[in-house]
């Protein structure tokens, strides 16, 4: 019995915290929802020399010289290329934003491109604030990672549990081949419905992206509400804590359910 009861509280306490947490990313979502944003995910490997580095340089840049802002997590490869892309627009009115991610086996130094740095110790919050920032999302080829970004956007929308947005997969010869796999495999055998596979749109050059963006990007500024005045710095970034709190009683909740367990 005081093991049960011990696991209901840690439940309870969970139950609690995430109720918080999403409370405060709502918030937050309201605050920074000033401009248009596009989440450039890739692999760190890609070097400058990759013709697909030049590729999101170059879309990054122009989309900077259209007032959009661009989202990475702030590292190396083809994250840099975006975030210097944004750097080395000639006319450039947007944001160039770092998401990071800290851990004691992980820790990226970030790129020398960057307006809006953040550092996260967990994958989930990383994964949130990457949803919470952004209106569109471009994956360009990667790894494990680059995928695990993919599957969750892609699942949020799915599930219907983040606002609608363009998700483009960038490169037909790399992103063709999971493409059809996931038509020919999950979906011909009902486990994933056509009306999923139509959420990713694949995409392959730079003028493609930018044309499915410019149209969102309409769409954003004539359904935005009409400008307030903003709250003052420390609002947001006091929200910002607390929601780094939460973050960390939620590590504390999970850990206190699996010891009661």
């Amino acid at each position: 019995m005081k093991e049960w009861n011990a696991l209901a509280d840690a439940r309870e306490r969970l139950r609690h915290t995430i109720e918080e947490y999403v409370r405060l990313d709502g918030q937050l979502r309201a605050l920074e929802n000033t401009s248009f944003r596009v989440c450039i995910f890739g692999s760190a490997r890609i070097r400058p020399a990759d013709p697909i580095y030049h590729q999101v340089f170059h879309l990054a840049q122009l989309l900077s010289e259209r007032g959009i802002d661009v989202v990475t997590g702030g590292g190396p490869g083809l994250m840099e290329a975006a975030n210097r892309g944004v750097s080395a627009a000639r006319r450039r009115k947007s944001t160039s934003y770092g998401l990071l991610i800290d851990l004691p086996t992980l820790s990226e130094k970030p790129n020398g491109h960057l307006d809006v740095q953040r550092a996260h110790q967990r994958f989930s919050s990383r994964l949130d604030e990457f949803i919470r920032l952004s209106h569109a999302v471009v994956v360009a080829p990667g790894g494990v990672g680059t995928l695990l970004e993919l599957c969750y956007v892609w699942q949020l929308l799915q599930l219907d549990a983040a606002e609608p947005r363009p998700v483009l997969l960038l490169g037909r010869s790399y992103w063709q081949g999971l493409l059809h796999w996931l038509q020919q495999v999950p979906a011909a055998g009902g486990l994933i419905g056509h009306d999923d596979l139509s959420r990713l749109t694949l995409v392959n050059s730079v003028q493609e992206t930018l044309l499915v963006l410019e149209s969102y990007h309409g769409k954003f500024l004539l359904e935005r509400p009409e400008p307030q005045l903003p709250e003052p710095p420390e609002v947001t970034e006091l929200l910002l804590t607390n929601l780094e709190e939460e973050t960390a009683s939620l590590d504390e909740a999970i850990h206190a359910v699996r010891l009661a367990a």
